[in-house]
Protein backbone atom coordinates (compact mmCIF):
# COMPACT_ATOMS: atom_id res chain seq x y z
CA UNK A 1 0.00 0.00 0.00
CA UNK A 2 1.38 3.58 -0.54
CA UNK A 3 0.11 6.61 1.35
CA UNK A 4 0.68 10.42 0.94
CA UNK A 5 0.52 12.30 4.10
CA UNK A 6 -0.17 16.25 3.56
CA UNK A 7 0.50 18.60 6.76
CA UNK A 8 2.67 21.20 8.05
CA UNK A 9 5.83 19.19 7.35
CA UNK A 10 9.48 20.33 6.87
CA UNK A 11 8.78 23.29 8.70
CA UNK A 12 11.89 22.57 12.04
CA UNK A 13 8.58 22.84 13.98
CA UNK A 14 8.82 20.25 16.89
CA UNK A 15 5.50 20.03 17.43
CA UNK A 16 4.24 18.82 13.77
CA UNK A 17 7.33 16.71 13.20
CA UNK A 18 6.57 14.78 16.05
CA UNK A 19 3.39 14.85 14.47
CA UNK A 20 4.77 13.10 10.99
CA UNK A 21 6.84 10.61 13.24
CA UNK A 22 3.97 9.38 15.14
CA UNK A 23 1.77 9.00 12.46
CA UNK A 24 4.61 7.32 10.34
CA UNK A 25 5.45 4.83 13.28
CA UNK A 26 1.68 3.78 13.87
CA UNK A 27 1.10 3.13 9.82
CA UNK A 28 3.99 0.64 10.25
CA UNK A 29 3.25 -0.86 13.11
CA UNK A 30 0.17 -1.94 11.31
CA UNK A 31 1.89 -2.48 8.15
CA UNK A 32 5.19 -2.73 8.20
CA UNK A 33 6.12 -2.89 4.44
CA UNK A 34 3.83 0.31 3.85
CA UNK A 35 4.92 2.88 1.33
CA UNK A 36 4.80 6.69 2.65
CA UNK A 37 5.43 9.75 0.74
CA UNK A 38 5.27 12.89 2.53
CA UNK A 39 4.56 16.34 0.65
CA UNK A 40 7.17 18.20 2.32
CA UNK A 41 8.94 22.02 3.08
CA UNK A 42 12.13 20.42 3.07
CA UNK A 43 11.91 17.71 0.92
CA UNK A 44 15.68 15.86 1.26
CA UNK A 45 15.40 16.70 5.17
CA UNK A 46 12.14 14.77 5.79
CA UNK A 47 13.18 11.75 3.41
CA UNK A 48 16.86 11.47 5.77
CA UNK A 49 15.16 12.00 8.85
CA UNK A 50 11.80 9.48 8.86
CA UNK A 51 12.88 7.08 5.85
CA UNK A 52 10.11 7.99 4.05
CA UNK A 53 9.74 9.76 0.14
CA UNK A 54 8.79 13.06 0.06
CA UNK A 55 7.97 15.69 -2.58
CA UNK A 56 8.05 19.33 -2.35
CA UNK A 57 4.74 20.65 -1.26
CA UNK A 58 4.68 23.25 -3.02
CA UNK A 59 4.66 21.78 -6.54
CA UNK A 60 1.42 21.05 -7.04
CA UNK A 61 2.18 18.77 -10.44
CA UNK A 62 4.23 16.68 -8.24
CA UNK A 63 1.88 16.25 -5.92
CA UNK A 64 -0.86 15.08 -8.69
CA UNK A 65 1.96 12.40 -9.76
CA UNK A 66 2.61 11.07 -6.74
CA UNK A 67 -1.17 11.12 -5.68
CA UNK A 68 -2.03 9.10 -8.62
CA UNK A 69 -0.23 6.14 -7.80
CA UNK A 70 -0.87 6.18 -4.11
CA UNK A 71 -3.68 4.22 -3.12
CA UNK A 72 -4.97 7.29 -0.39
CA UNK A 73 -4.05 10.61 0.95
CA UNK A 74 -3.96 11.38 4.88
CA UNK A 75 -4.40 14.91 5.69
CA UNK A 76 -3.19 15.97 9.08
CA UNK A 77 -2.17 15.93 11.93
CA UNK A 78 -2.41 19.24 13.21
CA UNK A 79 -4.68 22.14 13.32
CA UNK A 80 -4.26 22.68 9.22
CA UNK A 81 -8.04 23.81 9.03
CA UNK A 82 -7.29 27.61 10.61
CA UNK A 83 -7.30 31.03 9.43
CA UNK A 84 -6.10 32.54 12.55
CA UNK A 85 -2.57 32.89 10.65
CA UNK A 86 -3.71 33.97 7.15
CA UNK A 87 -6.22 33.44 4.84
CA UNK A 88 -3.93 30.81 2.82
CA UNK A 89 -3.70 27.86 5.21
CA UNK A 90 -7.07 26.57 4.12
CA UNK A 91 -7.60 26.81 0.48
CA UNK A 92 -3.79 24.78 0.54
CA UNK A 93 -4.70 22.12 2.51
CA UNK A 94 -8.63 21.66 0.55
CA UNK A 95 -6.66 22.09 -2.13
CA UNK A 96 -4.29 19.08 -1.56
CA UNK A 97 -7.88 17.61 -0.86
CA UNK A 98 -9.58 18.51 -3.76
CA UNK A 99 -6.70 16.75 -6.29
CA UNK A 100 -6.86 13.61 -4.71
CA UNK A 101 -10.44 13.44 -5.19
CA UNK A 102 -10.40 14.39 -8.72
CA UNK A 103 -7.92 11.55 -8.58
CA UNK A 104 -10.89 9.30 -7.23
CA UNK A 105 -8.26 8.40 -4.21
CA UNK A 106 -10.06 8.26 -0.87
CA UNK A 107 -9.08 11.19 1.87
CA UNK A 108 -8.63 10.08 5.32
CA UNK A 109 -8.51 13.31 8.09
CA UNK A 110 -6.25 12.42 10.61
CA UNK A 111 -6.54 13.30 14.16
CA UNK A 112 -6.80 17.29 13.16
CA UNK A 113 -7.53 20.06 15.52
CA UNK A 114 -10.20 22.78 13.88
CA UNK A 115 -9.96 26.24 14.10
CA UNK A 116 -10.26 29.14 14.56
CA UNK A 117 -12.77 29.51 11.21
CA UNK A 118 -13.38 32.92 11.13
CA UNK A 119 -13.95 34.32 7.51
CA UNK A 120 -17.67 33.28 5.57
CA UNK A 121 -14.86 31.63 2.77
CA UNK A 122 -13.19 29.20 5.49
CA UNK A 123 -16.00 27.55 6.98
CA UNK A 124 -17.06 27.60 3.09
CA UNK A 125 -13.94 25.82 1.73
CA UNK A 126 -14.06 23.64 4.70
CA UNK A 127 -17.53 22.50 4.77
CA UNK A 128 -17.08 21.49 1.05
CA UNK A 129 -14.11 19.77 1.01
CA UNK A 130 -14.94 17.91 3.85
CA UNK A 131 -18.17 16.80 2.75
CA UNK A 132 -16.29 15.26 0.44
CA UNK A 133 -13.96 13.14 2.04
CA UNK A 134 -14.02 9.57 3.58
CA UNK A 135 -13.62 9.74 6.66
CA UNK A 136 -13.04 12.60 9.37
CA UNK A 137 -11.23 12.03 12.86
CA UNK A 138 -10.51 14.76 15.40
CA UNK A 139 -8.57 15.24 18.16
CA UNK A 140 -11.17 17.04 20.26
CA UNK A 141 -14.56 17.41 20.66
CA UNK A 142 -14.31 21.45 20.49
CA UNK A 143 -13.58 20.71 16.53
CA UNK A 144 -15.77 18.20 16.46
CA UNK A 145 -18.29 20.70 17.57
CA UNK A 146 -17.27 23.39 15.08
CA UNK A 147 -17.34 21.27 11.96
CA UNK A 148 -21.05 20.29 12.33
CA UNK A 149 -21.70 24.43 13.80
CA UNK A 150 -20.07 24.89 9.70
CA UNK A 151 -21.95 22.75 8.08
CA UNK A 152 -20.21 19.07 7.55
CA UNK A 153 -22.64 16.32 7.37
CA UNK A 154 -19.84 13.48 7.61
CA UNK A 155 -19.25 12.64 10.72
CA UNK A 156 -16.22 13.10 13.05
CA UNK A 157 -14.80 10.64 15.03
CA UNK A 158 -12.86 12.07 18.29
CA UNK A 159 -9.20 10.69 18.82
CA UNK A 160 -6.40 11.29 20.64
CA UNK A 161 -3.39 13.43 18.97
CA UNK A 162 -1.21 10.99 17.39
CA UNK A 163 1.50 11.99 19.04
CA UNK A 164 0.46 10.60 22.49
CA UNK A 165 0.74 7.46 21.27
CA UNK A 166 4.51 7.92 21.23
CA UNK A 167 6.73 6.03 23.46
CA UNK A 168 9.32 7.94 25.52
CA UNK A 169 10.89 5.49 27.35
CA UNK A 170 12.55 5.03 23.85
CA UNK A 171 14.17 8.70 23.83
CA UNK A 172 17.10 10.00 25.21
CA UNK A 173 19.48 13.33 25.59
CA UNK A 174 22.91 13.64 25.04
CA UNK A 175 22.68 17.08 26.16
CA UNK A 176 20.70 16.59 29.51
CA UNK A 177 23.60 14.35 29.85
CA UNK A 178 26.44 17.01 29.00
CA UNK A 179 24.58 19.64 31.34
CA UNK A 180 24.21 17.25 34.14
CA UNK A 181 20.55 17.59 34.05
CA UNK A 182 19.20 14.88 35.97
CA UNK A 183 15.52 12.95 35.50
CA UNK A 184 12.77 15.23 38.21
CA UNK A 185 15.81 18.04 39.07
CA UNK A 186 14.63 20.98 36.78
CA UNK A 187 10.95 22.31 35.32
CA UNK A 188 11.06 22.98 31.68
CA UNK A 189 9.93 26.02 30.14
CA UNK A 190 8.32 26.41 26.96
CA UNK A 191 7.06 29.81 25.47
CA UNK A 192 6.65 31.31 22.13
CA UNK A 193 5.60 34.67 20.37
CA UNK A 194 2.07 35.45 20.05
CA UNK A 195 0.94 38.69 19.58
CA UNK A 196 -1.37 40.79 22.76
CA UNK A 197 -0.95 43.95 24.08
CA UNK A 198 -0.81 41.86 27.88
CA UNK A 199 2.96 41.46 28.89
CA UNK A 200 2.44 37.89 29.15
CA UNK A 201 6.25 37.39 28.98
CA UNK A 202 7.29 39.61 31.99
CA UNK A 203 4.34 37.81 34.01
CA UNK A 204 6.28 34.36 32.87
CA UNK A 205 9.39 35.92 33.74
CA UNK A 206 8.47 37.01 37.52
CA UNK A 207 7.23 33.26 38.44
CA UNK A 208 10.30 31.84 37.01
CA UNK A 209 12.30 34.26 38.95
CA UNK A 210 10.44 33.26 42.01
CA UNK A 211 10.86 29.65 41.66
CA UNK A 212 14.71 29.87 40.92
CA UNK A 213 14.79 31.85 44.67
CA UNK A 214 12.74 28.86 45.87
CA UNK A 215 15.32 26.28 44.95
CA UNK A 216 14.32 25.33 41.48
CA UNK A 217 16.29 25.17 37.99
CA UNK A 218 14.81 26.24 34.90
CA UNK A 219 15.63 25.11 31.19
CA UNK A 220 13.63 26.59 28.13
CA UNK A 221 13.48 24.01 25.61
CA UNK A 222 12.58 25.82 22.32
CA UNK A 223 10.44 23.78 20.36
CA UNK A 224 10.15 25.80 17.09
CA UNK A 225 13.64 26.29 16.29
CA UNK A 226 14.56 29.90 16.45
CA UNK A 227 11.02 31.14 16.52
CA UNK A 228 10.77 30.02 20.33
CA UNK A 229 14.73 29.95 20.99
CA UNK A 230 13.95 34.05 20.46
CA UNK A 231 10.77 33.99 22.51
CA UNK A 232 13.21 32.33 25.00
CA UNK A 233 15.82 34.56 25.05
CA UNK A 234 13.17 37.17 25.67
CA UNK A 235 11.78 36.23 28.91
CA UNK A 236 15.14 34.97 30.18
CA UNK A 237 16.15 39.01 29.26
CA UNK A 238 13.29 39.50 31.67
CA UNK A 239 14.65 37.68 34.56
CA UNK A 240 16.56 38.20 37.60
CA UNK A 241 17.93 34.87 37.94
CA UNK A 242 19.74 32.31 36.24
CA UNK A 243 18.01 29.93 33.80
CA UNK A 244 19.39 27.68 30.74
CA UNK A 245 18.05 27.57 27.71
CA UNK A 246 18.41 24.34 25.58
CA UNK A 247 19.38 24.62 22.14
CA UNK A 248 17.00 24.84 19.21
CA UNK A 249 18.52 22.52 16.99
CA UNK A 250 18.06 19.57 19.34
CA UNK A 251 16.23 16.69 17.71
CA UNK A 252 12.69 15.25 17.70
CA UNK A 253 13.94 12.58 20.37
CA UNK A 254 16.17 14.84 22.40
CA UNK A 255 13.28 17.46 22.27
CA UNK A 256 10.78 14.70 23.88
CA UNK A 257 13.65 13.60 26.45
CA UNK A 258 14.48 17.37 27.98
CA UNK A 259 10.21 17.92 28.56
CA UNK A 260 9.51 14.25 29.66
CA UNK A 261 12.41 14.33 31.97
CA UNK A 262 11.54 17.28 33.95
CA UNK A 263 9.71 17.56 37.42
CA UNK A 264 7.15 19.97 35.98
CA UNK A 265 6.67 21.75 32.39
CA UNK A 266 5.49 25.23 32.25
CA UNK A 267 3.96 25.62 28.71
CA UNK A 268 2.88 27.33 25.47
CA UNK A 269 2.96 24.91 22.64
CA UNK A 270 0.52 22.40 22.77
CA UNK A 271 3.02 19.57 21.98
CA UNK A 272 5.12 20.69 24.64
CA UNK A 273 1.83 19.40 26.88
CA UNK A 274 1.36 16.45 24.95
CA UNK A 275 4.93 15.63 25.11
CA UNK A 276 5.32 15.96 29.04
CA UNK A 277 1.91 14.03 28.96
CA UNK A 278 3.81 11.01 27.32
CA UNK A 279 5.59 10.70 30.57
CA UNK A 280 3.16 11.70 32.97
CA UNK A 281 4.88 14.77 33.60
CA UNK A 282 2.41 17.58 34.88
CA UNK A 283 2.50 20.73 33.09
CA UNK A 284 0.59 23.90 33.38
CA UNK A 285 -0.37 25.31 30.39
CA UNK A 286 -0.59 28.99 29.32
CA UNK A 287 -3.42 29.46 26.76
CA UNK A 288 -3.22 31.14 23.47
CA UNK A 289 -5.22 29.18 21.39
CA UNK A 290 -8.19 26.82 21.89
CA UNK A 291 -6.42 23.82 21.14
CA UNK A 292 -4.10 24.07 24.50
CA UNK A 293 -7.77 24.61 26.72
CA UNK A 294 -8.70 21.30 24.91
CA UNK A 295 -5.68 19.12 25.83
CA UNK A 296 -5.62 20.33 29.49
CA UNK A 297 -8.92 19.23 30.00
CA UNK A 298 -8.64 16.03 28.55
CA UNK A 299 -5.79 14.81 30.91
CA UNK A 300 -6.97 17.01 33.69
CA UNK A 301 -4.50 19.51 34.34
CA UNK A 302 -4.18 23.09 35.02
CA UNK A 303 -4.50 26.25 32.50
CA UNK A 304 -3.31 29.34 34.41
CA UNK A 305 -4.36 32.17 31.88
CA UNK A 306 -4.68 33.14 28.75
CA UNK A 307 -1.67 35.29 27.12
CA UNK A 308 -4.50 37.90 25.77
CA UNK A 309 -6.01 38.34 29.37
CA UNK A 310 -4.75 40.33 32.54
CA UNK A 311 -6.33 37.95 34.79
CA UNK A 312 -3.16 36.01 36.14
CA UNK A 313 0.32 37.13 37.18
CA UNK A 314 3.67 35.53 38.15
CA UNK A 315 2.74 35.01 41.55
CA UNK A 316 -0.13 32.82 40.74
CA UNK A 317 1.89 31.08 38.88
CA UNK A 318 4.53 30.37 40.73
CA UNK A 319 2.16 29.34 43.31
CA UNK A 320 0.51 26.78 41.32
CA UNK A 321 3.70 25.53 40.25
CA UNK A 322 4.75 25.23 43.91
CA UNK A 323 1.17 23.25 44.74
CA UNK A 324 1.78 20.97 41.98
CA UNK A 325 5.72 19.84 42.67
CA UNK A 326 4.04 19.55 46.43
CA UNK A 327 1.81 17.16 44.99
CA UNK A 328 3.75 15.83 42.29
CA UNK A 329 3.14 11.87 43.02
CA UNK A 330 -0.66 12.10 43.35
CA UNK A 331 -0.59 14.00 40.45
CA UNK A 332 1.79 11.88 38.39
CA UNK A 333 -0.25 8.89 38.94
CA UNK A 334 -3.41 10.90 38.24
CA UNK A 335 -1.98 11.60 34.67
CA UNK A 336 -0.65 8.74 34.09
CA UNK A 337 -4.01 6.59 34.56
CA UNK A 338 -5.91 9.68 32.03
CA UNK A 339 -3.00 9.28 29.46
CA UNK A 340 -2.54 5.19 29.59
CA UNK A 341 -6.18 5.21 27.97
CA UNK A 342 -5.21 8.09 25.43
CA UNK A 343 -1.85 6.06 24.24
CA UNK A 344 -4.39 2.93 23.91
CA UNK A 345 -6.61 4.67 21.48
CA UNK A 346 -3.81 6.28 19.70
CA UNK A 347 -3.12 3.48 17.59
CA UNK A 348 -6.51 2.93 16.43
CA UNK A 349 -6.75 5.90 14.27
CA UNK A 350 -3.83 3.91 11.67
CA UNK A 351 -5.67 1.33 11.72
CA UNK A 352 -9.20 2.95 10.93
CA UNK A 353 -6.86 5.07 7.79
CA UNK A 354 -5.74 1.74 6.33
CA UNK A 355 -9.02 0.07 6.53
CA UNK A 356 -10.50 3.74 4.09
CA UNK A 357 -7.70 2.83 2.01
CA UNK A 358 -8.31 -1.19 1.82
CA UNK A 359 -12.16 -0.67 1.18
CA UNK A 360 -11.48 1.63 -1.76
Amino acid sequence: MHVVLSGYYGFDNVGDDAILLSIIQALRKCQSDIDITVLSNNPAATEKTYGVKAVNRWKMNEIRQVLKTADGLISGGGSLMQDQTGMKTIPYYAGVIQIAKWLKKPVFVYAQGMGPINHPLSKFIVRKTFNKVEKITVRDKASQSLLTEIGVKNEALVVPDPVIGLNGSVFHSKWLADESLSTNTYIAISVRDWPSTVDYKQKIASSLDQLVRHGEQIVFLPMHGEHDAKSSQDVTALMQEKSIIAPADLSIEEKIAVIGHSKLLIGMRLHSLIFSAIYSTPFIAISYDPKIDAFADIVDQPIIGHVEMDNWNGTLLFEQSVKVLEQLTTVQENMRHKVQALQDAATTTAKLALEVFTKA
